[in-house]
């Protein structure tokens, strides 16, 4: 027989961790990796679309780290997760992209409002989501060791954006300058 889906063991508002703890459904924690979560589907969604921005290789890739990301946050630190640390080598291929995917577009001289096209509104969703998992990362503190992940999400922030970007130009449509 299948395993079901439904455990029912956090019908009263708690769930578990890795190490086994049980906490409220609103820890700190659960409020990154659902950030995360919410991240992981809206990356989802961008590979999705005939022309995406971002090669769906390196989405999938990065779909993967969030998933480490989470299992890292959601763990003791002597759990065996740790080894799930992103490590610079995955803040520098962030980097790689962002700067391959710039080398192709104007320089960008003012804010610019979220839109111009689906894909890069679908970006600029990706964006917002990734700076409150960052946010939430970052509520958690001394207490994890963090350092990389921080940098990771706040690169993948960046590259979102750079994405909308792309997206826009790509298409042939125009930015939304932000005119105040």
């Amino acid at each position: 027989m299948a395993t079901k889906i439904y455990t029912k063991t956090g019908d009263k508002g708690s769930t578990g961790l890795l190490g086994g703890e049980r906490v409220l459904k609103s820890h700190p924690v659960l409020e990154a990796c659902g950030a995360l979560d919410e991240l992981n589907a809206w990356l989802g969604l961008i590979g999705t679309n005939a022309l995406p921005p971002i090669a769906p290789s390196f989405i999938q890739k990065t779909q993967g780290l969030l998933f480490n990301i989470g299992a890292v946050l959601a763990s003791p630190e002597t759990s065996a997760f740790k080894a799930l640390e992103i490590s610079d080598e995955d803040v520098r291929e962030i980097e790689n992209a962002i700067d391959s995917m710039e080398a192709t577009l104007p320089e960008l001289k003012n804010f610019v409002l979220p839109g111009g096209n689906v894909q890069a509104a679908y970006c600029h969703l990706a964006r917002t989501v990734c700076r409150r998992a960052e946010r939430h990362i970052v509520s958690l503190g001394g207490a994890q060791k963090i350092e990389h992940i921080l940098q990771y999400i706040n690169r993948l922030s960046d590259l979102l954006f750079v994405a909308a970007r792309k997206a826009i130009y790509d298409a042939g449509d125009k930015e939304l300058p932000w005119k105040p």
